[in-house]
Order: structure tokens, then C-alpha cells, then sequence
């Protein structure tokens, strides 16, 4: 009884953050549509993404960002920010990192939600993964955002839904972007996420959600050397989930293995 209890508030908890979601796009959507239609409005709408609709989400799950930097990102300069990706929360998690704007690169497929998608479409760099055209479009469309100072956050993780691994292989689509435009990359690491709102309903808690962020990498010259870059960045961050105190990361991994495990008997 004690588990259909405990599994109950954990769906209902979970279904809070998508009503948490949509409340501030339902009420302020017409303000955020004139905003992301202006060609100068990407500040603004990133302002309100980070100080509103981002707060309004984590304190009303009960989370709260704090942020270990190696050092503060300077305005101004563009940066390619990169991150373990083990959660719906990891975009709020970011808005919450960089004061500076950013952009993300992001999935197509989204632009199908409701109300968001109008929005999102304007405000992301979308990438349809089963397009090489699109997929190469990509560092067009980054250009523009390059050029004007903003940096772009990627998370590189491929088939990264996967709960039973601590951080797996990373796409090279970041690392073209990087060595094409010679920006230098931030790795860092979301500490908590897993543990504590995984993709599978299977767990979680409310609490404070931990990232640390390590020293800029600089881009290698050539595209021959994508791969020492990319693997560069990716022991990077796992180190930082292997050296955790709390060894969050882990845990969750551990947490649904048993699980899956219990289901195949």
C-alpha cells in the first residue's frame, strides 16, 4: 500500500511540472510571440525565459540551481556551452547558469507543441536528426547567432534517454560547430538532475540541483581533430559525475538498473 502511495505522488508531482510549464506560456503568450517575431527581441524573450518562466518551473517542484563556476562567463564573447543531458529539467537548469544569452540547438520535433512551438521555433536553432540537410544547416543558422555575441548551448549526448548509463557517447555535430567557428567550448556538469527527475518516472525528490563547470576548451584548428576534442570535452564531464561527493549520478544509474532488472523476472 506504502508503494502505491509513494508511486502515486511521484506521478502527480511529475505532472505538476508540466502544468508548471504551461502556465507562464498560456498567460503571457501573446506578450512572447510579439517579442520572438522582433528581430531584436531574442534578449528580452531570454530574459523572460530565465527570470520568470524558469523560476516559476524549479521553485514550484521545489528545486533550486546552484552553480560552482570555475570562472563567470563574460559578456559579450560566444561560447559553445556544453552539458550532460539526463533531464527535462537541464534547459531551465541552463537559463538558470547563463545570465548571457544563448541559444539553443534543438529538436524539431518540438515546434509540434501547442502555443510553445510558435515560440520556440523563433527562438532555437532546429535541427531535424533525420536530415543531413538539416543537420548541416545548422552552422548557418549558428553563424548569425555567433555574429552577434551569443553563444549556443548543445547537449551532445547520443540516445541520451537512456537511464541506465552515466553519460553516453557524444554527437560530432557540436564540434563541427566549434571548430568551425573557433569558439571555445564550457563543459560542465548537471550533478542532480539524474537522481532527482530522471526520464522515466521511476524516482525523484525535490532539492537543490548542483552544476559545475570546468575550464574553456579551446577548438582544435582542423576537422581532423574532432574527435580528441570531442572526447576531450566528454571525459571532462564525466569526470565531474565520477568525482561527485554525493555520487548522484551514479546512484540514479544504479536505481534503474534494479529496476529494470526487477521487470524482466
Amino acid at each position: 500500500m506504502l508503494q502505491i502511495v509513494q508511486k502515486t505522488a511521484l506521478l502527480l508531482w511529475r505532472g505538476w511540472f508540466y502544468i508548471l510549464a504551461a502556465i507562464p506560456i498560456i498567460t503571457l503568450f501573446p506578450i512572447l510571440f510579439l517579442v520572438a517575431s522582433h528581430k531584436n527581441g531574442y534578449p528580452t524573450l531570454y530574459w523572460i525565459a530565465r527570470n520568470i518562466w524558469t523560476p516559476f518551473i524549479l521553485f514550484g517542484m521545489g528545486f533550486y540551481v546552484r552553480t560552482k563556476f570555475i570562472k563567470p562567463l563574460p559578456e559579450g564573447k560566444s561560447y559553445l556551452l556544453v552539458a550532460n543531458h539526463s533531464s527535462y529539467l537541464d534547459p531551465f537548469v541552463m537559463f538558470r547558469v547563463s545570465k548571457n544569452p544563448f541559444v539553443f540547438v534543438g529538436k524539431k520535433e518540438y515546434i509540434k507543441v501547442p502555443l510553445f512551438g510558435s515560440i520556440y521555433k523563433r527562438a532555437a536553432i532546429l535541427v531535424d536528426r533525420s536530415s543531413s540537410e538539416s543537420r548541416w544547416g545548422v552552422y548557418g543558422r549558428a553563424n548569425k547567432i555567433i555574429e552577434k555575441g551569443r553563444s549556443v548551448c548543445i547537449f551532445p549526448e547520443v540516445n541520451y534517454i537512456d537511464d541506465t548509463i552515466l553519460l553516453n557517447s557524444f554527437k560530432r555535430g557540436a564540434f563541427k560547430l566549434a571548430i568551425e567557428h573557433q569558439i571555445p567550448i564550457v563543459p560542465m556538469t548537471f550533478l542532480d538532475c539524474k537522481r532527482k527527475f530522471p526520464w522515466r518516472p521511476n524516482f525523484g525528490f525535490p532539492g537543490v540541483l548542483r552544476v559545475e563547470t570546468f575550464p574553456e576548451i579551446q577548438p582544435v584548428k582542423t576537422m581532423g581533430d574532432i574527435e580528441k576534442l570531442q572526447e576531450e570535452t566528454r571525459d571532462v564531464i564525466l569526470k565531474g559525475l565520477k568525482l561527485d561527493p554525493r555520487n548522484r549520478g551514479q546512484k540514479a544509474v544504479d536505481l534503474e538498473i534494479i529496476i529494470a532488472q526487477k521487470k524482466k523476472k
